[in-house]
């Protein structure tokens, strides 16, 4: 005769592990952030770390440490430099924004908008249609909010302290994850065997590749057209470069693009009568906004063989939800999800189909 099961205890035991989880859960919280981001990190620089660790005559120990420098030279030191910009020029950027708030939309456009060739006359027709449909009152009722949304942002970028202190942990936690790189893997694997078997594995790879193909698509393609929508604005002569570079850079990674940073750029030539630059400006925001429609698809394919239209996804669905991790984040997950669809759907095309009378 089996013996009847404790309830009571089996409640109990439930409700002592939940608690420990919960319990471990807010205690590593704060960690949380910092060790997704390092993780993606670690998985697709993983094979630059070996190559280093060649060069170095095989040792885990210097190659760690000079990826670990890496990191810093090309993500603490870059962010802390544009941040200090930005709140070395806060009373800068609170004056434009207490001009915008006088701004008027004048009746006409400027005689330089007249005289572009081409778009000219286009660009005067549509200013003409917007004046007599409202569009200056509308935008004295919008640009007062300028001042509120510039204070935020340098309210935002002026936790200095803060912000710095996770990139650090996120390289602390980088640099261990290098040196003990092959026992996590293994220890992911065998959780992953656990779940799924053999197919867990496959998952625990198709994820690695998934975080590789998003951070050589997204990355580097971000990389690619800040250099050279920087180098373009600083050949314009455009004010604050530097800072618009590494502004450039951050929508380039939230795939918004640069066309954000590099018209206004374009516009501002104009106004100050720099016609030729002007239009370089225009011709070359054409190019590199469009230049990513050729490089990232390249990368990503070289990362992971998985749909554009899933990674593509997973990077915007991931960035809404979940901040700038979700870049990563999305992708990964969708990528999993996808995988085991289609080997449940696989399964079921092997499966043998009875027919009856």
């Amino acid at each position: 005769m089996r013996p009847q099961a404790d309830l009571a205890r089996t409640t109990f035991a439930v409700l002592f592990i939940g608690v420990l989880l919960a319990a471990v859960l807010w205690i590593l919280a704060p960690f949380v952030g910092p060790a997704i981001w390092a993780v993606m990190v670690v998985v697709a620089t993983w094979s630059v770390m070996l190559r280093v660790q060649a060069m170095l005559w095989g040792r885990r120990g210097l190659a760690v440490l000079v990826m670990t420098l890496l990191l810093l030279l090309l993500l603490v030191v870059p962010l802390t430099l544009a941040i200090f910009t930005i709140v070395g020029n806060a009373d800068r950027l609170l004056e434009w924004a207490r001009l915008a708030t006088t701004f008027h939309l004048p009746d006409a456009p400027p005689q330089w908008i007249v005289n572009l060739p081409l778009v000219g006359g286009f660009i005067t027709g549509l200013w003409e249609q917007g004046t007599a449909l409202g569009l200056r009152d509308l935008m004295a009722k919008v640009t007062p909010y300028a001042g509120n949304v510039t204070r935020w942002f340098v309210g935002q970028v002026g936790n200095v302290g803060f912000l710095l202190l996770q990139f650090l942990v996120t390289v602390v936690i980088a640099a261990v994850l290098y040196g003990t790189g092959e026992e996590a893997v293994a220890l992911v694997r065998r959780f992953a065997a656990r779940l799924g078997g053999e197919r867990g594995v496959a998952v625990v790879a198709l994820a690695g590749g998934a975080i590789r193909g998003v951070a050589l698509g997204v990355g580097v393609t971000a990389l690619v057209q800040a250099v050279l929508s920087g180098g373009a604005l600083a050949l314009a002569g455009v004010p604050f470069a530097g800072l618009l570079t590494a502004v450039t850079f951050m929508l380039c990674i939230a795939q918004l693009g640069p066309v954000l940073v590099l018209v206004p750029a374009a516009v501002w030539a104009f106004w100050s009568g720099q016609t030729g630059e002007g239009i370089a400006l225009i011709l070359w925001t054409l190019f590199v906004a469009n230049f990513d429609n050729v490089l990232r698809p390249l990368l990503i394919r070289m990362g992971a063989d998985l749909p554009l239209l899933l990674i593509f996804a997973g990077v915007i669905g991931g960035l809404l939800s979940f901040g700038m991790v979700g870049i990563f984040v999305g992708p990964v997950v969708l990528a999993v999800a996808w995988t085991l669809l289609q080997a449940w759907v696989d399964d079921g095309d092997r499966a043998p189909i009875e027919y009856r009378d």
